[in-house]
């Protein structure tokens, strides 16, 4: 199963559009008997956890045996001139639940040490949590943005402030793992989200990155880990 994340960013002042969007893309999505798995987000204002949003900038998420999207979301936005930024990718490694459903299958080989990883993490935190999780998030995204490794990384949510999503694409393994389990702001509130059970819900995989568009040249190679002048679009 091919997991796609196309990122929408919308041209200045037709923001109001991506609002739109979130309530026409569903029809198209749902009776899509290609697409066995859907979410629409909004986009944070930094590549991590933030309270304020980016009102140009939205997400579709969806899961399917194919990477092409309804006909009508791609005519939709191409009316509004949107750049995409699309990533297609097969999950390797992956625990927890997304609304209650189990998505991660395995079966999907495994990727080098030295290759590059995209990682999705996902939760819905508890509302009387809400004022830790907020409290402690801005740090832990401004570390994120500049950690070693980092090729990109986008701050997404379905439900403001409650049901949160991060993605993000790295060099490796071994600059993930450096910046999840060993930078100290990180590390440390990894260990409070346990000790004071902040989330109802939890998801957290990691991804083979088969194809991406949108990007240049440079960027799209390291993410592929192709020579510069193999861009896969």
């Amino acid at each position: 199963m091919l997991w796609t994340l196309i990122i929408i960013r919308y041209p200045k002042y037709l923001g109001i559009f991506g609002f739109l969007s979130m309530a026409v893309f569903r029809l198209p999505l749902w009776f899509d008997k290609k697409i066995t798995f859907w979410k629409l987000m909004g986009s944070s204002a930094t590549g991590s956890f933030d309270m304020r949003p980016d009102l140009r900038q939205w997400a579709l998420l969806f899961t399917s045996n194919e990477s092409t999207m309804p006909k009508f979301i791609r005519g939709y936005l191409r009316f509004f001139h949107c750049d995409l930024k699309q990533f297609v990718m097969e999950p390797t490694t992956g625990h927890g639940l997304w609304d209650g459903k189990q998505l991660f299958t395995s079966g999907a080989k495994i990727i080098p040490r030295t290759a590059p990883v995209a990682v999705l993490t996902r939760a819905t935190i508890r509302v009387n949590r809400l004022k830790n999780f907020w409290r402690h998030a801005p740090l832990v995204g401004k570390k994120l943005n500049n950690a070693k490794g980092l090729l990109a990384s986008y701050g997404l949510g379905e439900v403001p402030f409650i049901k949160q999503t991060t993605f993000s694409i790295w060099e490796d393994e071994s600059s993930m793992v450096a910046f999840a389990y060993k930078a100290d702001e990180h590390a440390q509130v990894i260990r409070k989200t346990r000790d004071e059970n902040w989330y109802k819900q939890e998801l957290f995989m990691r991804f083979r990155i088969i194809s991406v568009s949108g990007f240049d040249e440079r960027i799209a190679a390291k993410m592929l880990n192709l020579p510069a002048s193999h861009e896969e679009a």
